[in-house]
């Protein structure tokens, strides 16, 4: 028994990365139902698809479940940074005869407040995880006074013992190879990514420096690798990557047909699809604009010059203008129920491997 599982009461030290916009409540469900911590990402749902996801949870499992949000700041628009972004993709447009003009705002992605908090409050889920920091202290309160615990992605040793200052229960270690978005949040530039170093390096500094159980993020995509970050001291691991080909996840046929492909095993970080660093599968828009880029709107308004592209392309049968989040090590994907994956990832006692 891990320190990690006595926290949060589950059997296998084993969180399913909240994945935004590639799985809902069904994978949660799933991975708790297992023994693991299964994980509704609610960065891009209404307080209304929360309720409802919420209430799917409820009524599929008694065991503990994870709900994740984001804490950014909601961005200014700056109208200047904005055009020359859409000049940097004309060429683009022009090539699927989109016009410009027609850009409308993207699919969002909410920071935590107050309406999400009083939906959470009639739930009460027993973990509440964020990424990007933590919220103010006045939207973090009651969900401590409820007994929820709480996590939260660092990506340096000086984000860690940040969150564990600002009511942390335990910290999520994310490293360089991890797929989607970068946590790191005490920077001011959050395109600077030349802080972030690998999971396994991170991993054993972050455990001496923090008094609470430390969750190892990034690479892990198998059975091995789960025992390998737990022997360097944490208490836990989040895996993503290698649960979104599991029937629960809800990404598109191009996204599968990808990460089943050579192609998965480059992937880099980008903020052209989001404005943040996002690790994703290289495709033709990363090659040819990035995978950095200054010009790129800050998070989340890039998304709204690219959604025209994504739809154009994949009606076409093409992936070049989606974003394919995936980690560096797409080895573990494979297309399981999530369930039996997670018992795979860290069988118990009385299971064979």
């Amino acid at each position: 028994m891990t320190a990690l599982q006595d926290l949060l009461h589950i059997d296998r030290p084993i969180i399913q990365a909240p994945m935004a916009g590639a799985q809902g409540s069904a994978m949660a469900i799933a991975v708790s139902e297992a023994g693991g911590l299964g994980s509704l990402p609610c960065a891009m749902l209404t307080p209304a698809a929360l309720r409802t996801e919420l209430t799917a949870i409820r009524a599929a499992t008694q065991r503990p479940f994870n709900v994740n949000f984001f804490c950014h700041r909601p961005p200014v628009h700056d109208a200047a940074r904005e055009a020359a972004w859409q000049d940097t993709l004309a060429p683009y447009y022009r090539e699927f005869g989109l016009d410009p003009a027609a850009i409308q705002p993207g699919p969002g992605r909410a920071p935590f407040n107050a309406e999400f908090a009083a939906v959470l409050a009639e739930f009460r889920p027993p973990v509440v995880s964020f990424h990007f920091g933590l919220p103010d202290a006045a939207l973090l309160a009651p969900i401590k006074a409820w007994g929820a615990k709480v996590l939260s992605s660092a990506t340096t040793v000086d984000e860690a013992r940040w969150l564990v200052q600002h009511g942390a229960d335990a910290v999520i270690a994310q490293g360089l190879e991890a797929g989607g978005h970068r946590g790191l949040f005490l920077s001011d530039d959050s395109n600077d990514i030349s802080t972030q170093v690998g999971t396994f390096a991170l991993l054993p500094q972050i455990v001496r420096a923090v008094p609470v159980p430390v969750i190892a993020a990034g690479g892990i995509a198998d059975a091995s690798g789960v025992a390998a970050a737990l022997a360097l001291g944490a208490a836990g691991v989040q895996v993503g990557t290698a649960y979104l080909l599991c029937p629960e996840a809800s990404i598109s046929a191009l996204h599968r047909a990808a990460l089943a492909s050579p192609a998965a095993a480059h992937t880099a970080l980008t903020n052209l699809f989001t404005g943040r660093p996002a690790r994703g599968i290289v495709n033709r828009l990363m090659r040819e604009c990035g995978p950095i880029s200054a010009l790129a709107p800050a998070f989340p308004l890039a998304t709204a010059a690219i959604a025209p592209l994504r739809a154009a392309a994949e009606a076409r049968g093409s992936a070049d203008f989606t974003p394919l989040w995936a980690g560096q090590n797409v080895s573990g994907c494979q297309a399981l129920p999530a369930g039996e994956l997670t018992r795979r990832l860290c069988p118990v006692a009385d299971e064979k491997a």
